[in-house]
């Protein structure tokens, strides 16, 4: 199995989870718009491209600094989402590695959380490259190492400890490449773009009881959910029972969970 199938598992997920991951993961990833839209300067009047919008939470944080906003998904589940919980703003399905915009076409380009879902990030950060103006900025987000994305962490302790890791799932990017500063700045120097700043955000997954992070990965994830998945029943048990009992130690004085999911932000800028 190569990149296409990896393509095409990702597109059936996320036409699959689109309602559950708005439920466990939009207040979460949220958390991060507003510095990475200072990162990029969007303000009144900017054009601003969303890539892999999801459900439209970062476009829709830049229309409300007065930023004149596109989004686009190669889901049509989500770009349905985003119409939906967003009216009035401007939502298309297209892929992130061959961009449906003419060159030049934006002052700023966010990827919130979606450069590890990509067969080739290269391509998708080249095709932000040619739409943006020259002067324009771009950035992204995706999860830190699991020991700061602790929801991630924990999942994957309990897998390892329970469970399997080798499942057949289409080999595609390292979950966790990005994480590394070191390759965030190279991956945005290689496409042309200069100065590159990469810095780390403290996020907090709250979960209502009786969620832990093995629910929200089972049911509002996509490569997590199928390496749940692909567990033995008796397995699958034992890890939820892991992740529960670890999930204590986060457990709030309101009876939420409150887990550390930091990010990293990677920005630079197009001369």
């Amino acid at each position: 199995m190569g990149q296409l199938d990896f393509s095409a598992f990702e597109h059936e997920g996320w036409e699959r989870v689109a309602q559950a991951y708005h439920a466990y993961f939009g207040d979460l990833t949220a958390q991060s718009n507003h510095a990475m839209l200072e990162s990029l300067c969007v303000g009144r009047g900017a054009r601003f491209l969303d890539v892999a919008c999801g459900p439209g939470y970062l476009a829709a944080a830049a229309a409300r600094r007065g930023a004149n906003v596109a989004g686009v998904d190669f889901s049509v589940a989500m770009v349905d989402k985003a119409r939906r919980v967003f009216p009035g703003l401007e939502f298309r399905v297209g892929d992130a590695e061959n961009l449906p915009f003419p060159d030049e076409s934006f002052a700023a380009v966010g990827i919130s959380f979606a450069l590890l879902h990509f067969p080739h990030p290269e391509r998708a950060l080249a095709e932000a490259f040619r739409v943006l103006q020259p002067n324009g900025r771009i950035a992204f987000t995706v999860w830190a190492t699991p020991d700061k994305a602790v929801g991630f962490g924990m999942v994957l302790k309990a897998v390892e400890q329970h469970g399997t890791t080798e499942v057949a799932i289409p080999p595609g990017p390292p979950f966790f490449r990005f994480s590394d500063w070191q390759e965030s700045r190279r991956v945005l120097l290689d496409a042309g773009f200069v100065q590159p700043d990469v810095r780390e955000l403290d996020l907090t997954l709250v979960l209502h009881a009786p969620d832990t992070p093995f629910h929200a990965l089972l049911r509002g994830g996509v490569r997590f959910a199928a390496l749940l998945n692909a567990q033995t029943p008796a397995a699958l048990a034992s890890i939820e029972g892991a992740v529960a009992r670890d999930a204590e130690a986060y457990r709030g004085d309101a009876g939420d969970l409150r887990l550390p999911m930091s990010c990293v932000l990677a920005s630079a800028l197009k001369t």
